[in-house]
């Protein structure tokens, strides 16, 4: 109906996140309604994705895979995807603790497909960077946080326009692998991150709470430490603009410096 209205400005390929982990019990379902819907690109994650990729590669699609190691990396590429998403330090949600310089620099001496990064890009600066490392496509998720169009609480949102990189917190203890979240929201769920209990003493924790269970991602919110650099809440549009013009800026900035160099 968009690409109908604005023929001059017809939008972009979208995609689907499947969480592949057998805790998702519609994971079937969701790839189901991909195909059927012929979603041009499908990113997977935590999981095997050779069903996925020759599902949809039937239909002409492209298949991201999340990685947060070389383990990881090369079994996705044996699957068969188009590309590997490396989910670096510093990155929102389920996130890896590798530098991004040392997984591209490692991941490019023997993959030669589409590679993204993420982990703590929130401005076209950032992104300029990660395509001079030699990846392809930079992966931004919290800034989107900050944005009129994200459904998210404006609770949530404040929480991450007030964090700075300490307010990040690292840790397996909500989910099955690690994962950063707002340190405030895992205050609210009467936990210390600063003395963070085990897996077994949280859950003798929520057994004996009482009232509502405060629920991962719901109320247990996740950030990356790219929150940092995150000053207001604008219309993803806007968003988009400013990261354009900001990438622009550094490119010709740099290049203004090669020159400098180069005629010193």
């Amino acid at each position: 109906m968009h690409d109908d209205n604005h023929p001059d400005v017809p939008a972009a390929p979208y995609a689907v996140n499947i969480i592949l982990h057998h805790s998702n019990m519609r994971r079937q379902d969701h790839l189901d309604t991909c195909v059927r819907n012929k979603v041009p690109i499908v990113i997977t994650s935590v999981g095997d994705p050779v069903d996925v990729v020759k599902a949809v590669h039937g239909y002409g699609g492209l298949v991201l895979h999340d990685v947060i190691n070389q383990r990881h990396a090369r079994k996705a590429a044996s699957a068969g995807v188009d590309g590997l998403i490396l989910v670096c330090a510093g990155a929102g949600g389920h996130a890896g603790a590798l530098s991004p310089f040392a997984m591209v620099g490692e991941t490019r001496r023997w993959f030669d497909g589409l590679l993204l990064v993420g982990g703590a890009i929130s401005s076209g600066r950032d992104v300029l960077a990660v395509r001079a490392m030699g990846a392809d496509l930079a992966y931004v998720g919290t800034r989107f946080l900050a944005t009129l169009e994200a459904h998210i609480p404006m609770d949530y949102k404040q929480a991450v326009l007030n964090a700075g990189t300490e307010d990040i917190v690292y840790t397996d203890l909500f989910s099955w692998v690690h994962a950063n979240y707002l340190r405030s929201s895992v205050v609210e769920a009467g936990v210390d991150p600063d003395q963070l209990p085990t897996k077994e003493e949280y859950g003798r924790m929520r057994e004996a709470q009482k009232g509502p269970v405060r629920k991962l991602w719901r109320d247990i919110w996740s950030a990356g430490q790219g929150a940092a650099c995150i000053e207001d809440v604008r219309p993803a549009g806007d968003l988009v603009v400013d990261m354009l013009r900001d990438y622009e800026a550094a490119r010709a900035e740099l290049a203004g410096v090669s020159e400098a160099v180069a005629a010193a």
